[in-house]
C-alpha cells in the first residue's frame, strides 16, 4: 500500500475516526484505525463493535492495499506534521510516514484481523439540518441516564412527526427536550441512540462545519436495528437501543402558579455562589420567589460552612413560591441554553420546575425540566 494526501485531509479524517478506538486487551486491533487504499480513494475506519465510523479522503494512490495502526498515535503524530504532502507506505508490518523533513515508522497489525464493518441495508433516509442537530444534541445529551438499570434511558430519543424532529433525554431527575424543524415531512417513527453515538456524530459534524464544499445536510439512514449517520465523506454506523421510551410528556406541567423571568448569566452566577455552601452529596439549593420584591433568591446552608443568600432581580407573575433543587442539574440545563434570559415556571415544592430560554428560539422548542428535592 502506497498513497499520498495532504496533511489537512489526513488530519480531518483521523479527527473523525480516531476517538472511537477501543482499548480491549482481548482484541488489540480495536485500538487501531483501518487504512484502505483502493478504487481511487483512501478509506479510514474504526470500530468498537457497537459503533463504526469511516471516512473517504482524497489522495493519490500508487499501490492498493490495507493495514491498521494505532489510531490515537497516528492522529497525534499527523497533527504535529507540517502543512505539506504526506506520503504513506506499508513495508511488512510497519507503516512508513514521510512529510517534509519528518519521517517515522509506526508498527501495525495486519488488516485481516480488523473486524468487518458490514454494509447496512437501509429502508428510509431522513435529511436533517446538520448544525442545528449538532446544537440540539449538545442541549439534550447531558441528561441521559448513567445507569444500566433502564437501558432505554441511557440513550437519546429521536422522534419524528410530520416535519419536526424532537430530541429528548432524561435520567428521571431531569429532562431535556429540543425540537428541530425539518424541510421535509417524514413518516412518524422514533428511535433511541446511545449517548456515545451522539458524541461521535457531534464530533463528525464539528470537524467539517467550516468546510466550504460541505452541505449542511445530515442524512439519517434507517434499518431495523441499526442506523447510519452520513455527512459529506463521513458516515457513522450504530446500533439502536431496544425498548420503548417512556411518555415523558405526562410529567410536563401545563398550568403554573408562578412564572419568573431572570437573566441567565446572573442566575448562573448566583447558583454557583450558593453552591459553595450546599451539602455534599445532596447538592441542594433553595429557590425562593418573592413577587412583591421582584426578586429570585438562591440560598444554601451547610452546618460546617455557613449560609449563603444571593438575590437576582426578576420579572415575576403569580404567587410567592419556594423549591429545593439539585444545583448541578439546574446548572446543566442553564448552560445548555444560550439566550440572555430564561423563564422558570413553578407550581409548588413537590412538582417539576420548567426552564425555557427567552426569545432565542420558537416558543417551546427547548424545554428543560428539573425535579425538586423533597424535604
Amino acid at each position: 500500500m502506497i498513497f499520498s494526501c495532504t496533511k489537512d485531509n489526513l488530519q480531518k479524517g483521523l479527527s473523525v475516526v480516531s476517538h472511537l478506538s477501543n482499548k480491549q486487551v482481548n482484541l488489540p486491533v480495536l485500538q487501531n484505525v483501518h487504512l484502505k487504499a483502493e478504487g481511487g480513494s483512501i478509506v479510514l475506519s474504526t470500530t468498537n463493535l457497537e459503533i463504526a465510523t469511516r471516512i473517504n479522503i482524497r489522495g493519490k494512490i500508487d499501490k492498493t492495499g490495507e493495514f491498521t495502526v494505532p489510531a490515537k498515535l497516528f492522529h497525534d503524530f499527523v497533527s504535529l506534521l507540517p502543512n505539506d504532502r504526506v506520503d504513506v507506505e506499508r513495508i511488512d508490518n510497519v507503516l512508513e510516514v514521510r512529510c517534509g523533513d519528518t519521517a517515522t515508522k509506526i508498527n501495525g497489525i495486519d488488516a485481516a484481523e480488523f473486524p468487518l464493518i458490514p454494509q447496512v441495508e437501509t429502508s428510509a433516509v431522513i435529511k436533517m439540518p446538520a448544525q442545528l442537530v449538532r446544537d440540539a444534541f449538545s442541549q439534550v445529551a447531558f441528561a441521559v441516564s448513567r445507569s444500566e438499570a433502564r437501558p432505554e434511558l441511557s440513550g437519546v430519543l429521536l422522534k419524528f412527526h410530520e416535519n419536526t424532529l424532537t430530541l429528548a433525554a432524561t435520567d428521571s431527575y431531569r429532562l431535556s427536550e429540543r425540537k428541530v424543524l425539518l424541510q421535509e415531512r417524514t413518516q412518524d417513527r422514533q428511535i433511541i441512540i446511545p449517548a456515545q453515538t451522539v458524541s461521535e456524530v457531534s464530533r463528525m459534524l464539528a470537524v467539517f462545519k467550516d468546510d466550504p464544499e460541505g452541505e449542511d445536510i445530515l442524512e439519517l439512514k434507517l434499518s431495523d436495528s441499526q442506523v447510519v449517520f452520513a455527512y459529506g465523506p463521513a458516515e457513522l454506523i450504530t446500533r439502536t437501543i431496544e425498548g420503548n421510551y417512556p411518555d415523558y410528556t405526562q410529567i410536563i406541567p401545563t398550568v403554573f402558579k408562578t412564572e419568573v423571568i431572570v437573566g441567565r448569566n446572573e442566575f448562573i452566577k448566583a447558583i454557583k455562589t450558593a453552591s459553595l455552601f450546599s451539602r455534599q452529596g445532596v447538592f441542594d439549593i433553595i429557590l425562593q420567589i418573592l413577587p412583591e420584591e421582584k426578586k429570585l433568591t438562591v440560598t444554601a446552608n451547610e452546618v460546617t460552612r455557613g449560609t449563603n443568600v444571593v438575590s437576582c432581580e426578576a420579572g415575576i407573575t403569580g404567587t410567592e413560591n419556594k423549591m429545593t433543587v439539585n444545583f448541578r442539574y439546574l446548572l446543566d440545563g442553564l448552560n445548555a441554553m444560550s439566550s440572555e434570559g430564561v423563564t422558570l415556571k413553578m407550581i409548588d415544592a413537590v412538582n417539576p420546575c420548567l426552564v425555557m430560554p427567552n426569545g432565542l428560539l420558537e416558543l417551546g422548542s427547548q424545554t428543560y425540566i428539573v425535579m425538586p428535592i423533597r424535604q
